[in-house]
């Protein structure tokens, strides 16, 4: 099960998402399938199939967005998260071979598009990390093994 927790950013750009498409993309898709309705043959015309079967998937992703919205959680920024580790925070860990890892923990939401920093607060890093401060040491089980990571830094907000 899917924790229904998002940051404010995520929230915004998930209401900016359903904005767009019911205001913008889809009265615009409305219009050529319209159009192309209004040409004859629908079974061999490629407009018409092509922007209905977009039209479907504008509208599905519409109905999830409007269910999934009002069951969000947002959680903001608290000065007393400041030196652990939280839901929305940044955190730059590093293994035993210097390897380092630098990524926003975020609702399961979020992580979709141009998030490639971004990891789920169901991940195993991230339950990990929970309540963790700097230099604290965390083992996260992987498909290869048990891994050690080491906090390096810790911060809120954007990056």
């Amino acid at each position: 099960m899917k924790t229904k927790l998002i940051t404010p950013e995520g929230y915004k750009k998930l209401k900016d998402e359903h904005d767009d498409l019911w205001h913008n993309t889809r009265p615009k898709i409305t219009k050529i399938v319209t159009w192309a309705a209004s040409l004859g043959d629908r079974s061999e015309n490629a407009d018409y199939q092509y922007n209905k079967r977009k039209l479907r998937e504008i509208d599905r992703r519409v109905r999830y967005l409007r269910k999934l919205l009002p069951e969000l959680k947002v959680v903001n920024y608290a000065p007393e998260q400041d030196g652990k580790v939280f839901f929305g925070a940044w955190v730059e860990v590093e293994n035993e071979n210097g390897e380092l890892k630098n990524f926003r923990i975020v609702g399961p939401d979020e992580i979709y598009g141009d998030a490639k920093s971004y990891i789920s607060i169901d991940s195993p890093m991230a339950r990990a990390l929970i309540k963790k401060r700097v230099d604290d040491e965390c083992q996260v089980q992987t498909p290869t093994g048990l891994k050690t990571w080491y906090i390096v830094n810790i911060h809120y907000g954007l990056q």
